[in-house]
């Protein structure tokens, strides 16, 4: 129980904490604390994408609007970000049914059968306990959509040609060309974890398209992706301390239609800039090495406690 406990205090209990903090923080900077996303702006953005025959077509029909739009200055989206607590992903941390689960006001995405059953037989063997990762308990990259849903701490480095976005976790970076450039050629394409990223700037707000996807579980137990998924992100800053990312996703072995989700980050206070992200190395500590149980759980091989008080390891 020791060691199972540890796993989730890590893995799970300890991003909440450190949300609440930051969000804290946030509502004594800003004010009140930010209401979650209405029923009736949620289905706004979630049917705007229905009239295009992709999402592709969806982000190149927001790219010609974008066309007369002033340049603006680049926004600063310097610092350390987070999971926000008013996240509507806030109780699917690593993946969880994020992009399964109802958008607010009740609405379900429209799943294929195979997503379907996908789903059910993920929730009995969650409920067995059975939620080795072969990808992410081994210290993979959890790739994307599903980068989108990780915990731990964010980075976003902006610059007139492309802005890049790092997650603490298994070292995973995005690169969003802003240069005009369009996707790789179709002969010279192969799924990547993260895809192929395109973008650009309609005022402050970065628009995203991403392809070329590994096919690849969409978290936990979760459905699984098939190399056809393709993502729109709209990425804003709306105050100094909050980014708000809207997503459509569309995958036909998953959904009938595209679905939208909203994620939102938070800085993390920094005051003395003492924080920093670190290289995410799985190997330097043996005590990282993650093994499948025979029940088919997630372990820690050979995890040994030490009582620092009086130097005596607990098993």
């Amino acid at each position: 129980m020791l060691k199972q406990w540890v796993v989730f205090a890590f893995l799970v209990i300890a991003s909440p904490l450190l949300i609440a903090q930051t969000t804290r923080q946030g509502s004594q900077q800003g004010g009140a604390p930010r209401p979650a996303q209405t029923p009736t702006e949620w289905q706004r953005k979630h049917d705007m994408v229905l009239k295009y025959r992709s999402l592709e077509d969806y982000y190149n029909a927001l790219k010609k609007e974008a066309a007369s739009v002033p340049k603006a200055p680049l926004p600063d989206w310097s610092g350390i970000w987070t999971a926000d607590s008013v996240d509507s992903f806030g109780n699917c941390l690593g993946g969880s049914q994020c992009y399964f689960r109802p958008g607010p006001g009740g609405v379900t995405p429209k799943l294929t059968p195979v997503a379907m059953a996908e789903l059910k037989s993920g929730e009995e063997k969650t409920a067995k306990g059975l939620i080795y990762d072969e990808n992410l308990s081994t210290c993979g990259p959890a790739g994307f959509p599903r980068w989108l849903t990780e915990p731990f701490l964010r980075e976003q480095i902006v610059t007139p040609d492309q802005t890049y976005l790092l997650t603490e976790q298994a070292n995973e970076i995005r690169r969003v060309y802003t240069d005009g450039r369009g996707h790789t050629p179709e002969a010279d394409r192969y799924p990547l974890p993260e895809g192929d990223s395109i973008g650009f700037w309609n005022g402050q707000k970065l628009v995203i398209h991403t392809n070329q996807l590994q096919s690849r579980p969409m978290g936990r137990n979760q459905p699984m992706q098939s190399e056809k998924m393709e993502t729109v992100e709209i990425w804003e800053k709306t105050d100094a301390n909050n980014i708000v990312v809207d997503v459509w996703l569309f995958d036909p072995r998953l959904y009938l239609e595209p679905w939208y989700v909203q994620r939102r980050y938070t800085q993390v206070p920094n005051p003395d800039k003492s924080m920093r992200i670190r290289y995410w190395d799985c190997s330097e500590n043996p005590n990282n090495d993650v093994t499948k149980t025979q029940e088919g759980g997630t372990d820690f091989k050979g995890f040994t406690f030490t009582d620092k008080s009086k130097n005596q390891p607990n098993h």
